[in-house]
């Protein structure tokens, strides 16, 4: 067992971007907060299925060429295989957890947007 607080960890732009809190063995846990017109670059997980929880603002996915609008509450999971673009459009930050199963370093692929 280990506990540990959000504000024990960093963001990883600073002020925005992921934050990881579990990194491996079997799962990655996070946070990602998204400034206002903030976007992150397309990309697919081959093997790891990935959930989004929106804490704050709202939060646009693109999904397979399907754009959904996330407000707070809204929770989302995704396949192996589901290109997804996420950004925000919003005047205010956004803020998610993110979990992604079962860890598997390197999965990430980018798509070209």
């Amino acid at each position: 067992m280990y506990i540990l607080n959000e504000n024990e960890r960093e963001y990883r732009h600073g002020d925005h971007g992921p934050k990881y809190l579990e990194k491996g063995p079997r799962m990655n846990f996070g946070l990602v907060q998204l400034l206002p017109g903030e976007r992150v670059s397309g990309h697919v997980r081959q093997y790891m299925q990935e959930s989004f929880y929106v804490l704050e603002g709202n939060v646009n996915m693109i999904v397979e060429g399907r754009e959904v609008v996330l407000i707070p509450g809204d929770y989302i999971h995704l396949e192996p295989g589901e290109g997804h673009i996420v950004f925000n459009q919003g005047e205010s930050k956004a803020k998610m957890v993110v979990t992604a199963a079962p860890f598997m370093d390197g999965d990430k692929v980018m798509l070209s947007e």
